[in-house]
C-alpha cells in the first residue's frame, strides 16, 4: 500500500455533505487515525436553530473550544499504525460558521479568541471540501433526522456554503480541493469512492483546485 504525502487531511462541507461518512469509510480501508466532531456534545446547538440571534455567539465559542482541545490532543502526532490522519473538520470551520452567523460586533471578539486559541494548532496538508446542491444537502439531512436539523433553512445552508467559497478563493497557503459530486452517494458507487480516496493519495499545490466527478 502506498503512503499518502497527505499527513493531515481535513474533509470539510456544508451541512448534511458527508464529510463524517467519508472519513469513516477511509479509516476502514486506510490506516489512518480519525478525528470525529463531537458535535452533540454542544448543548446550546438546539437552541441556536430556534433561536439564531440569541445564542450564535454562545454556540460558536463552545465549538470553537472544543474544538481546539480536541486538535491540540488528537492531530499533533501520528503513532507507529497510522499513515495519515483523517477528520471531518477544521479549525477554519470555526472562524467561517462564526463569519456567516454573528453580527459584526461579537465577530470581532469572536476573531480574537479564535487568533489566541487557535496558534501554534497543526495546519492541515490538505482540505477536502464535499460539495453538493443545496436540495441534496437538504435531502441528506432530512435522511439522518435529527430533529434539531429541521428548522435548517436553504438561505442558512448557502449563507454557509458562501463562507467557504469567499475564504477559499483567497486562501494561498493549504492546498484545497473543492471536490463536486453533485448528488452521487459514494457509500454505494466504488468508482467515485475510489476516485474521491485517489484525491485524497495527491500531493496537491497550495491554493484552490477545483475536480468535478460525474460517474
Amino acid at each position: 500500500m502506498k503512503t499518502n504525502p497527505n499527513k493531515y487531511i481535513c474533509i470539510e462541507g456544508n451541512i448534511g455533505a458527508g464529510k463524517t461518512t467519508l472519513c469513516q469509510l477511509v479509516n476502514l480501508d486506510f490506516p489512518c487515525k480519525i478525528i470525529l466532531e463531537q458535535f452533540t456534545d454542544n448543548p446550546f446547538l438546539e437552541y441556536f436553530y430556534k433561536d439564531p440571534k440569541r445564542y450564535a455567539l454562545t454556540v460558536e465559542l463552545f465549538f470553537l473550544t472544543e474544538r481546539q482541545k480536541q486538535i491540540q490532543q488528537d492531530a499533533s502526532n501520528l503513532d507507529l499504525f497510522n499513515d495519515f490522519i483523517v477528520s471531518d473538520y477544521t479549525i477554519l470551520k470555526s472562524l467561517l460558521f462564526a463569519r456567516a452567523n454573528l453580527e459584526p460586533d461579537e465577530y470581532k471578539l469572536f476573531f480574537k479568541i479564535y487568533q489566541a486559541l487557535t496558534q501554534g494548532l497543526p495546519k492541515p496538508d490538505l482540505i477536502v471540501y464535499i460539495h453538493r446542491e443545496i436540495k441534496h444537502v437538504q435531502d441528506n439531512i432530512s435522511k439522518r433526522g435529527r430533529l434539531f436539523e429541521n428548522e435548517i433553512t436553504d438561505i442558512y445552508l448557502n449563507k454557509i456554503q458562501e463562507s467557504y467559497f469567499d475564504f477559499f478563493k483567497n486562501q494561498t497557503v493549504i492546498p484545497v480541493v473543492i471536490l463536486d459530486i453533485s448528488n452521487q452517494d459514494f457509500t454505494q458507487n466504488q468508482q467515485l469512492y475510489n476516485e474521491i480516496t485517489n484525491v485524497l493519495f495527491t500531493k496537491h499545490t497550495p491554493g484552490l483546485h477545483h475536480i468535478k466527478i460525474l460517474n
